[in-house]
């Protein structure tokens, strides 16, 4: 009996669940970045710093 289809599950899960873990995190930081922007009152002050005087 050989034990390589559990060595290779064992690689497989090492791989992919570190992965997950991974991607789950960067879903969440882009998430967070684009609802911290939608409210960060900074956003709008460097937008009007940007215009031209006398321009709304």
């Amino acid at each position: 009996m050989t034990f390589l289809p559990y060595v290779a599950a064992s690689y497989a899960i090492g791989i992919v669940v570190p992965g997950g873990f991974a991607l789950a995190a960067w879903r969440r930081l882009l998430n967070t970045t684009r609802r911290l922007a939608a409210i960060d009152p900074r956003q709008a002050r460097r937008q009007e710093a940007a215009r031209p005087e006398g321009r709304p």
